[in-house]
Parts: C-alpha cells; structure tokens; sequence
C-alpha cells in the first residue's frame, strides 16, 4: 500500500507509523516549516530532530512540499496517481480552499483512494472547522473531570490519549474502507475527530451518567463501579490491585490476613464494596503497609488476583517482560516503542528510521516519473523546500 502522508504532529503520523510497521511504503509531506513535533525538545537526536517527532515517524520516506503554491499541489497529484491512501490533518476546509476537496476534486480524478482526515471537530456543526488539540478535547469531553483526586481537582491525563486514541481509530477507518474498497472497487472519506474519540473514551462514566443522571466524580485511581480497584501503599511503593469479582476478593483477603472480610455483609459483594468503600481502603492499606511490593504483586498474580507495581517510565522499559515482548526497539542511534499488534503471518519491521527532512525528495519524484530537469526547477522555485530554511 502507498500512503500520501500530509499529516502533522500525533494523531495523523503515530496511525502511518502503524502502517509503515505493517509494510506500508509511506510517504511523509512537510511543509517549507517541517513538522512541528521536529522542533518539540529536548531532547533532540544529532540532526537537531525532537524524540517527539522520533517517536511517530519511522518506517516512512520524507519530501518537503509547498503545498500553498499551485506547482506543489500539481506535484501532490502527480503522487496520488500512485496512492492508495491519504492522510491530512488540516483545519477543515483547507484541502477545498486549495482545489483538493475529497468530493469534488480527488474522488473522480481518484476513484480508488482513500482520504482520511484528522481534525479537531469536523467541518459542520456548532465546532466544526475550529483548532483542536488534546488537552482541550480532554477539557471539553469530560476526561479531566473524572481525572485526579479532590486535593488536585481535575486534570490532564499525563499522556496526549485523546491523539493517541484518534490515531488508532483513524487506522481502524483506513482498514475498513480498505475492506470496502476490496468489495466494491471503491474509496471512500474517512472522517476522524478529536471530540469524537474523546467522547468515545467516557466507558463507563457516561454509561454510568445516562442511566442515573448522577455526575461522575473525581476518585483519583479507584474504580466508579468496581471495589477494590485502587492504588495501594506498600512498605516500599505503590500497587494497584484490580479485583474484580467476588472470587479474587476472597483469594485476595485470605492473602492479606482479612480472611473475615468477605463473609462481612458491608463487603460480601461488589454493590456492598463500593458502599462502604472507605472502610475497605482503611483495612487493605492497613494490611499492605507493611509488606514489600514486588513480593505482594508476584504473590497475588500467581494466585489469579491481578496486581501491579506503580512503575516509573524507566521501571516500565526495564521489566523483563518489555524486553520479551520487543517492545523497546534500540538501532543505530534511534530509540522507539515497539508495535503493540503482532500477526502471526505478517510481523511488523521497522525498515526504516524517521527520516530528516525532504531525506527522500528526489528519490519519491523521480519514482513518480519527474525528471531532474523538473525537480531541479522546483526546487529553484522553493516549491521543494530544503532543510533548515535558507536564512535571510
């Protein structure tokens, strides 16, 4: 599959990473500025390249283009010819402005091709063609206010999970109307939103909302449904314990030296739990605080009752199990998350590290059928930018 990458910062690039892992011969287009994320440190690799931009953009082939110049767009349509898909994440209304709306423009010139676009809200609505970006959706969605504790009040989810998840979700689009395509002989507009996948992440809080009308709340790390699913303090870290039926409960309290608990009516089932949530927090730390974690969480996943340290980021890459499931990829200076999908009969490979800016420029053009008499002029006329920007 080829794909025409126009996409910039996370959502749009991590979903062409995720293809490119699969074998995806995809083509990164950045503007005369360069993707943003390039410039987002440090840290920054020997090029002056941001870990940022690292981290969503290996496996593809890169060309600078100016696509606010008719010459550049006539080169973008030069490539679609050979293109199966397309991403952009451009405000609403850009692609039309420039003569590339999905309907008018590239579905007859293009029959086959796929068009996903990535935006903040879409272009219709009360929102829509308005900017976007992750901890706003987070604001706007609710995910901040079910986030944190009552001390801390509502907060941002530490990772960008709004983009994370929309890149996901846009992957997932791509591949049905790749299925679709297979059917029929057609592509299709594949439209993702950041608000969209934002509003998708309430499960359960809004499922919970919509059948009781009472607002969820701030819990910090406990469960709104589930008890005991909380943070934990051990002698020497924390833990999260995850128990989720009555099963694991008893097991999880003959462990503990709480083997009453579960024949106590205030803690004899699930409903009766998150009742009288506070007194069974009080007797589990009591019963915790003084033994050491790592035994506790070996202890109680081999007994069935999921438990796990609170890693730091180091102490997540360094678990055995990181290093069995490849997911730290370590190669000639480029340090990355491993794919998280395997296929037994298609592994995913990382072919290529992220590429410099425009790295692949005349190598993508003349594949496309331009000539060096033709490249050279477009880059005397800046529509193929080089990088850093010439200085004034």
């Amino acid at each position: 599959m080829r794909v025409i990458d126009l996409s910039r910062v996370l959502a749009g690039p991590l979903c062409s990473q995720m293809l490119a892992d699969q074998g995806a011969d995809v083509i990164k287009v950045e503007p005369p500025g360069g993707d943003e994320t390039r410039t987002l440190g440090p840290p920054v690799n020997e090029d002056g390249d941001a870990a940022y931009f690292m981290a969503v953009n290996r496996g593809k082939r890169a060309i600078g283009l100016d696509l606010s110049r008719p010459a550049g767009r006539d080169v973008l349509l030069t490539l679609l010819e050979q293109a199966d898909i397309l991403i952009e994440n451009f405000i609403p209304g850009t692609m039309a402005k420039w003569g590339l709306d999905y309907q008018a423009d590239l579905q007859p010139r293009f029959p086959q091709l796929i068009h996903c676009s990535i935006s903040g809200f879409g272009d219709d609505g009360p929102l829509g063609g308005l900017p976007g970006y992750d901890a706003i959706l987070q604001a706007m969605c609710g995910l901040m206010s079910v986030n944190g504790d009552p001390a801390s009040g509502p907060t941002r989810i530490g990772i960008p999970i709004v983009d994370h998840l929309t890149g996901y979700t846009a992957q997932s689009g791509i591949l049905l109307a790749l299925y679709h395509r297979a059917r029929t002989g057609r592509g299709q507009h594949v439209e993702v939103t950041l608000f969209d996948t934002a509003l998708s992440l309430l499960v359960p809080h809004a499922a919970n909302w919509m059948h009781t009308q009472r607002e969820p709340g701030l819990l910090g790390s406990a469960h709104p449904n589930i008890a005991p699913y909380d943070r934990y303090a051990c002698r020497d870290g924390d833990i999260f314990l995850g128990v989720v039926n009555d099963r694991q409960f008893r097991r999880f309290c003959d462990y503990a030296g709480l083997a009453a608990l579960p024949d106590d009516t205030r803690f004899s089932s699930n409903r009766a739990r998150l009742e009288h949530r506070a007194a069974l927090r009080a007797a589990i730390e009591e019963a915790l605080a003084s033994r050491p974690r790592a035994a506790v969480c070996d202890d109680l996943m081999r007994l069935g009752v999921p438990a796990g340290p609170v890693n730091s980021v180091p102490e997540a890459f360094a678990q055995a199990h990181t290093a069995h499931r490849g997911m730290q990829i370590d190669r000639d200076g480029y340090h990355g998350i491993g794919p998280a999908v395997r296929l037994s009969q298609a592994p995913p490979r990382v072919d290529r590290l992220p590429p410099a800016y425009a790295q692949h420029t005349d190598e993508v053009l003349r594949e496309a059928g331009l000539g060096e008499s033709q490249i050279a002029a477009l880059k005397d006329q800046g529509i193929l930018p080089r990088w850093p920007p010439p200085k004034p």
